[in-house]
């Protein structure tokens, strides 16, 4: 397909970009010992993209041949064309940049691609029964793998020439309890970037059913977390939903210029001297994460990209125009979901690097407090506010792990949590790989780091 694309370019004027992607999706979900999901979907095509009279035009086809590809580029040229006359604020020449060329393919995708169905489909039967049966309260178990195989190639007239075979399985397992008229559920998701092994070896799932069901269990007749701002330890998953969420959306560019709270902040201190925050295509820290890739829609490498260095503002998140508009590289930022989308400023593998204290060391010098476990849902915006929801909180007192509470929340302006920071630890996990970002188009990301000490608003019952 490389090659076949690279002889249509040959023959093309001005700037052209022609992105192939295939993606084969798999889907099974298990519950009350019944298969109650079984999807497998493909979806391919070209997206084809170009630059004239410094507007965007494109154009899709799911004919890879020549003659519709060309048809495409004809499509694409046009709109450009048409936009061009109506769009007053024009695109800049891109920034020259080295761009990927060759072929890759990350590790698991041929061994996962060999692995039978009925293997895959037998060992959510397994779960779901194990689950189900791991405590009286236990009613109802669902256990859920998905893996998406990505083939990718990005051609462009300035110098793109790259494929890439990727793989992305995903595991979640559910256990729903109620005792005395109450009901409570427990959850576990993991993903990785890579095969079987690489999956079953991530730091969740060795002890999936025993922790799912425990706490489904556990937080049956549990309290509600009293309200008020205080001194929490975040655990890895929640250091990476506030690091994706509430800083790293404010940090991409085309949010930059529209004027988030992160606009004009360069070189500016946003938090103590212990955070460090980074987004990287790469394996930093930890292996696998979700959102792993050697290269991004535009064809650019995907560098790992400092935002926060020692608490200074350092970097924004960039594709090629952005790069182009602060006269900067472009950091490999650019993400398409599909062939028919176009690339969007996304984040890839979003992280607060890992400091010198043990977590231990950190409950231990906590005098009142919460460990706050889990990453839930929630919301921010591009002032950097917050909510977000936590499975469960653990009381600190006196450096002493206690009791559980349910119903967690936080909320807070991320850059002024930030500003609290007092400990981070030398440990560091890779927790959110199982989720996908919405920003008018899904993308698969990770976010992790470190246990993070810090002050923050709970929201609770008094």
């Amino acid at each position: 397909m490389r090659s076949h694309l690279e002889s249509i370019l040959a023959q093309q004027s001005g700037w052209v970009e022609l992105r192939y992607h295939r993606r084969l999706l798999n889907d099974f979900t298990v519950q009350k010992g019944r298969v109650d999901v079984a999807n497998s979907s493909v979806t391919g095509g070209i997206g084809v993209r170009v630059l004239e009279g410094g507007s965007w035009g494109f154009a899709s086809t799911v004919d890879t041949s020549t003659g519709a590809i060309e048809a495409a580029i004809d499509t694409a040229r046009a709109n450009a064309v048409a936009i061009a006359k109506v769009q007053t604020k024009k695109i800049p020449d891109l920034p020259t940049v080295t761009l990927a060329k060759g072929e890759v393919t990350l590790p698991g995708y041929d061994e996962l691609m060999a692995r039978p169905l009925e293997e895959k489909l037998s060992a959510m039967v397994s779960m779901e029964r194990e689950a189900a049966g791991r405590a009286t309260e236990i009613h109802t178990a669902r256990a859920s793998y998905r893996e998406i195989f990505e083939d990718k190639v990005v051609v462009t007239t300035d110098g793109a020439s790259v494929s890439q075979k990727l793989v992305r399985p995903e595991l979640r397992l559910v256990a729903f309890a109620s005792k005395d008229g109450e009901q409570n559920i427990g959850h576990t998701s993991l993903g990785v970037t890579g095969g079987w092994d690489c999956l079953f070896n991530h730091h969740k799932a060795g002890a999936i059913i025993e922790d799912t069901a425990r706490s489904a269990v556990d937080l049956l007749g549990a309290p509600h977390l009293p309200g008020g701002k205080t001194k929490v330890i975040l655990e890895p998953s929640v250091v990476g939903l506030l690091s994706h969420e509430a800083i790293g959306h404010t940090v991409e560019a085309d949010f930059v210029m529209s004027g988030s709270v992160a606009a004009g902040k360069i070189g500016q201190r946003v938090a103590t001297d212990l955070v460090t925050l980074c987004d990287s295509g790469a394996a930093e820290f930890g292996p696998n994460p979700g959102g792993l890739m050697t290269f991004d829609d535009e064809g650019v490498p995907t560098e790992n990209t400092v935002i926060i260095e020692d608490g200074i503002f350092k970097s924004y998140l960039h594709n090629r125009e952005s790069a182009a508009h602060f006269d900067v590289q472009p950091t490999g930022n650019a993400r398409a979901w599909l062939y028919h989308d176009e690339p969007l400023i996304r984040m890839r593998n979003t992280y607060i690097s890992p400091g010198e204290t043990s977590f231990e060391q950190m409950v231990e010098t906590t005098k009142k407090g919460f460990l706050l476990v889990g990453a839930g849902s929630g919301q921010a915006d591009a002032t950097g506010e917050f909510m977000f929801g936590t499975d469960y909180a653990v009381e600190i007192k006196d450096g002493k792990l206690g009791q559980k509470f349910k119903e967690a929340t936080i909320s807070g302006v991320a850059f002024d949590v930030l500003g609290t920071v007092d400990a981070v630890s030398s440990e560091f996990k890779w927790d959110l790989g199982a989720g996908y970002c919405g920003k008018w188009q899904p993308a698969k990301v990770d976010a992790g780091g470190p246990y993070v000490r810090c002050d923050i608003t709970l929201g609770g019952r008094q």
